[in-house]
């Protein structure tokens, strides 16, 4: 069991994190692949990977990377790095700016308890070639068996998120924390995990906790072993109808033809901001630029599609009501 103490201020730094992250669902995402848990949700990705795997005659410049994430037990905890929660991006390059020491501690431990092939070495030593090579591994995993699917994990975990702010809303945060049952029980300022391989206690000591909704996360929530790393506790969210290719799936007549209207990607952000978005929020749900997301709304906000409010280094876009009328339409 997994024990995390909460002191008072814990309780107001606990926060849930924007959207899906990114680097977590890559990783996660490993270990259900090579597992033998065969949810029917998860079965037609994980056959569509599989063969795409196989055929692909790069595939062999994965190994690494699959050595790296067994399916059960432990895996390096610079492979999730917190920059992650602002986009994949960002996460490849706090991954490829590991300090030495913490890559050489992270390979010992993992390698303790699984076999490495040899091109582990260089990269434990911080090699900045093995570093740019494994980062490549990546982002070739992330287009074959994440980015065609980003659609349906982003949606499963926004629909967490409302579920959580609900919650929230209703309970505070200790609401929000109770919400977690069944996997989690919130107690007297101690959140259990109760299905967590190993007996540990996390003291948060003031530093609060992100904790990550994850579409690929198996049903045990999965912490970082290094207790002085900033603290987060990823869980898994409902998968909803499981997963098929955003490109073999048949969309309603109302989204081919509001993509028709407006194009794919404008008619998208529109479709994001229907809650309230910012900017970031927008770039990352859609696995965009911010550059791109601002031209976006900036082209609707001119069609009086969408309002934009500036608050300090974010700007919230939302709905107008005839943006509302377009989208329902």
């Amino acid at each position: 069991m997994l024990r995390i103490y909460f002191s008072g201020e814990d309780i107001l730094r606990t926060r849930v994190a924007p959207t899906a992250d990114p680097v977590w669902e890559l990783i996660l995402s490993l270990h259900l692949l090579q597992g033998r848990d065969r949810d029917p949700l998860t079965l037609m990705w994980r056959r569509a990977v599989t063969r795409d795997l196989r055929q692909d005659a790069a595939s062999d410049q994965l190994r690494l990377l699959f050595a790296l994430n067994p399916p059960r037990g432990y895996f390096p905890d610079f492979l999730t790095p917190y920059a992650s929660v602002d986009g994949f991006e960002a996460g490849l390059d706090a991954v490829c700016s590991t300090p030495k020491t913490r890559l050489q501690r992270d390979m010992a431990v993992l390698a303790a308890a699984t076999p490495l092939p040899a091109s582990a070495a260089a990269l434990a030593r911080g090699d900045t070639v093995a570093l740019r090579q494994f980062a490549d591994s990546m982002e070739q995993y992330r287009a074959l068996a994440i980015s065609p699917y980003w659609g349906q994990i982003q949606a499963a975990v926004a629909a967490d998120r409302t579920r959580r702010a609900r919650a929230l809303l209703d309970g505070g945060v200790e609401g929000l924390l109770t919400s977690l049952r069944p996997a989690m029980r919130w107690e007297d300022g101690v959140l259990e995990v109760r299905d967590y391989p190993h007996s540990r206690e996390l003291h948060l000591d003031g530093r609060g906790l992100l904790l990550v909704p994850s579409f690929f996360c198996a049903s045990t929530p999965v912490a970082l072993l290094d207790p002085a790393l900033t603290p987060v506790l990823v869980y898994p969210v409902d998968r909803l109808g499981g997963l098929a290719s955003d490109n073999s799936a048949t969309p309603g007549a109302a989204s081919e033809a509001l993509a028709a209207l407006l194009g794919r990607t404008r008619a998208a952000v529109l479709q994001a901001s229907g809650d309230g978005c910012t900017t970031g929020e927008v770039a990352r749900r859609l696995n965009i630029s911010a550059a791109a997301a601002s031209q976006h709304a900036t082209v609707l906000r001119n069609a009086g599609l969408l309002v934009s409010q500036r608050d300090r280094n974010t700007v919230l876009h939302t709905l107008t009501p005839l943006g509302q009328a377009v989208l329902e339409a």
